[in-house]
């Protein structure tokens, strides 16, 4: 999917959204269309413009690298 096609986030709602582990800030992943926790190292998916903030769906990010 091209840079034009995918859906992004208000930046409003970034700014209202924090991790459901932590209620730490987010960083948003626009190549990876992911919300990435740091402080808990986890990336919350977004799908079709819409972030799924389970914590079941979130992926672990490769601390190591």
């Amino acid at each position: 999917m091209s840079d034009a096609s995918r859906p992004t986030i208000d930046p409003k709602l970034l700014e209202l959204l924090v991790c459901p582990l932590t209620k730490a800030t987010l960083r948003y992943d626009a190549a990876a269309q992911e919300l990435i926790s740091d402080q808990a190292g986890l990336a919350y998916p977004i799908r079709d413009g819409i972030p799924i903030m389970l914590v079941d769906e979130a992926r672990r990010l490769d601390t190591a690298a």
